[in-house]
């Protein structure tokens, strides 16, 4: 399907855009031949080799050189790419992308972000798989990528970010994330931060950014995906059950063609937090879901969200930086010290 996807993609880009496909020369010449008129604004980097969808990230690492997956990242580096697509292996893309390009602004790991639909657009959902055990710091981290990725590719000027927690009191949820709710709550970071929410305010559309750890994000990420397939195969069920409710599916298609778009799960999750624009689209992807997923990838190619990321970063050790603690002729006769008043952040 990504030949198709690409043919389909550049209908509805401006004419400086232009693709570098790597893989296997014979097979994508002959898929081209179809296509004359986008045919020439591709080029094809021939790579014998593939990375296979079973392979771990370490032997990706170890054999990965020369396959389609690392020449296509390395084009980034070299800068004769913008950003890459990619259907492939999620371990050994994120692992092979880490290596390649580094990770910016002093980041630790990169983080795998959904555009989750509500009635209100999308809500921007990280992480969804890439970092299962987080502390406080990695949460601030992703809040500070997934606000500038919101901004840059749903054009939301000052989005607004929150935790997802088990509930919306400051005193519920385990350490890392009461701890990253203070510091983003201390304002020390420029975002527009709301607090916590819970998990049926993901579609709900209630902020624009929600932020949790990989191991959550990818089990709330794969319920919703479970839920949508249930409730689209019970609703083509009911319209099949007999002559007249066939005739009112075929009457409503358009319109439950639509319903199950809003339905699909997102056709792509950027790598954020790279020294460059890697795209990660699931390995079940529709020549559509392809064709949306580049449309992304230039969209951040042509906006600034790697350099807001940088700029927020450098607040960041400002922001972990262990609260003052109340001079003891400062407080107040008889005043209570909150618990952990003067603690810091746990290494």
């Amino acid at each position: 399907m990504v030949i198709p996807a690409v043919v389909r993609a550049i209908a509805g880009l401006p004419q400086n855009v232009r693709f570098l496909l790597h893989g296997d020369e014979p097979t994508i010449t002959a898929a081209l031949a179809k296509h004359p008129d986008a045919a020439r604004r591709m080029e094809i980097r021939h790579s014998e080799r593939v990375i296979g969808m079973d392979e771990k990230p370490a032997q990706a690492l170890r054999r990965g050189k020369g396959t389609s997956m690392w020449n296509a990242i390395e084009a980034i580096r070299e800068g004769q790419a913008h950003a890459a697509v990619s259907a492939g292996n999620t371990g050994a893309l994120m692992a092979i992308s880490k290596l390649i390009l580094r990770m910016c602004a002093d980041l630790e790991r990169p983080a795998l972000v959904a555009s989750v639909p509500t009635p209100r657009g999308v809500t921007t959902f990280l992480d969804v798989g890439a970092n299962v055990d987080c502390d406080a710091e990695r949460l601030v981290e992703f809040a500070i990528m997934g606000e500038a990725f919101h901004r840059a590719a749903h054009g939301v000027p000052r989005p607004t970010v929150a935790l997802l927690n088990v509930g919306s009191e400051e005193v519920k949820g385990h350490e890392e994330v009461r701890e990253a709710n203070r510091i983003l709550r201390e304002g020390k970071i420029d975002l527009d931060y709301r607090g916590f929410v819970e998990g049926d305010d993901i579609t709900r559309g209630v902020v624009d950014v929600i932020v949790t750890d990989g191991f959550t994000g990818n089990v709330a990420l794969k319920s919703m995906e479970g839920v949508g397939r249930f409730v689209i195969g019970e609703l083509q069920q009911a319209l099949t059950g007999g002559l007249l409710a066939t005739l009112g599916a075929v009457l409503a298609r358009p319109a439950l063609l639509k319903f199950r778009e809003r339905l699909s799960p997102p056709p792509a999750a950027p790598l954020l937090g790279l020294n460059g624009i890697v795209l990660k689209c699931h390995g079940g992807a529709t020549e559509r879901d392809f064709a949306m997923s580049i449309q992304v990838a230039v969209d951040l190619a042509r906006s600034d969200f790697t350099s807001e990321i940088e700029r927020n970063m450098r607040r960041l050790p400002a922001a972990l930086a262990e609260p003052a603690p109340v001079p003891a002729e400062a407080a107040a006769p008889d005043a209570p010290v909150a618990d952990g008043a003067a603690q810091g952040v746990q290494e």
